[in-house]
């Protein structure tokens, strides 16, 4: 896939050099994980004097587990993990890094077959279906902490179901998605490809949403790690990161990488999917199962000129937000000091600068999501605190019990 390199030989010699020759990394079996994979396998990061071992997990627990104990190096992560991680939510508290952004959006929110069939089909319906009805719709998200949880939890909200209280969540590894459904153990769930287009591809239900319309262009995937291993090996994480910005950046160059791309992430190493569930979303070509069609202008993206992969503090802080506004933290962090702790903003920039991608001026960015409200990063607390539906009452952090972890 990569036949020209042009790496910049300073970075392989002398005080540039790696620390390390060999990592292991995490990833997860996703689309999302494009970037990560196509560094590790396509001669992105050899040049650096670094080889990636990739390592799929069954997981995100143990991925969050197995990152935070060092047993992996750097990992395809959730940005929601990576700050439960850092805030001890759910486990002891680990200094943690996001090394950058590996992708935007390209997430969905499917309905099963059997509510289709009940004409569940609207957020309408859904709702006059969760309260008018004696029995409680249960959805699945992939951790409690993560980001599917968090865009299923809004994205109810937004339509006046209360997540915690209206229906039931549990935790299902995102390959195990669409064998949950096809038994019926749960009614819906929100995931990352390609298990959404899979589901619609095995007529065992319908996308209602994609993340994308709860938020256009969200933060997604990040490549973490912990803090200590960026202190310990600065040269290392630098490179990693330049090796996945020169991949990010490879995948978008063409369609025809992205179909390449899709084409190696089916394979059973990876993915696991057919290519057919891989590549139309990937290339932004959307069937929702319902019989509509259309091109999705804010399909997955892993790189846009650096502004997918820049680690806004924006985007770290966000997530915190919600963990308050969602009983899983008591009390406000500091939401501005832990984000400029976590994201490696200095690090990222040299790694960048260095391949002629842009790094914006400031680390903060403004976006509007599906209710209407305007994220900036500027007032963190009063956000956590502006929603209608919530759990911010002090009691116990909700979390959910898992359908099945391994």
């Amino acid at each position: 896939m990569n036949d020209t390199l042009n790496t910049p030989l300073a970075w392989v010699n002398g005080s540039d050099a790696p620390e390390l020759n060999s990592i292991d990394v995490g990833f997860m079996a996703l689309t999302d994980s494009a970037s990560l994979i196509v560094a590790a396998t396509q001669g992105f990061a050899q040049p650096y004097g670094l080889n990636i071992n990739l390592q799929r997990q069954p997981s995100w627990a143990s991925l969050r587990d197995k990152l935070v104990s060092g047993e992996l190096h750097a990992a395809h992560s959730l940005y929601g993990l990576v700050y439960a991680a850092q805030l001890g939510i759910g486990g002891p508290a680990k200094d943690m890094a996001v090394l950058m952004g590996l992708n935007q959006n390209g997430q969905s929110i499917n309905l099963s077959s059997t509510l289709q069939n009940q004409g569940v089909i609207t957020p309408e319906a859904l709702d006059r279906r969760t309260h008018q009805s004696g029995t409680k719709l249960t959805f699945a998200q992939t951790l409690p902490t993560g980001n599917h949880a968090m865009w299923l939890y809004y994205w109810l909200a937004s339509q006046g179901v209360h997540p915690l209280e209206d229906v039931d969540s549990v935790v299902v590894p995102p390959p195990q998605m669409v064998e949950h459904l096809k038994a019926q153990r749960i009614d819906g769930f929100c995931v990352g490809e390609p298990w959404g287009a899979s589901a619609v591809n095995q007529h065992l239900g319908f996308t209602l949403a994609t993340s994308q319309t709860i938020w256009p262009d969200h933060p997604e995937k990040v490549l973490g790690c912990t803090l200590e291993f960026v202190q310990q090996y600065p040269n290392t994480a630098r490179v990693l990161i330049m090796a996945v910005l020169e991949a990010s950046r490879f995948i978008e160059e063409s369609l025809d990488n992205r179909r390449s791309t899709a084409q190696m992430l089916s394979g059973s190493e990876y993915v696991n999917a057919p290519v057919e569930d891989i590549e139309a979303r990937l290339l932004g070509e959307y069937s929702d199962g319902l019989g509509n069609h259309w091109q999705d202008h804010h399909a997955v993206s892993f790189h846009r000129k650096g502004e997918v992969n820049m680690p806004w503090l924006s985007d770290g802080m966000w997530f915190m937000t919600q963990f308050r506004r969602w009983g899983l933290l008591r009390e406000d962090p500091d939401y501005l000091g832990v984000a400029s702790q976590v994201q490696q903003l200095a690090l990222y920039r040299r790694a960048a600068e260095a391949l002629d991608i842009k790094v914006p001026a400031t680390a903060l960015r403004s976006s509007q999501l599906i209710d209407g409200k305007v994220w900036d990063g500027s007032d963190p607390v009063g956000y956590a605190r502006s929603f209608k539906l919530h759990a911010l009452a002090d009691a116990e952090p909700v979390v959910a019990d898992p359908v099945a972890d391994e």
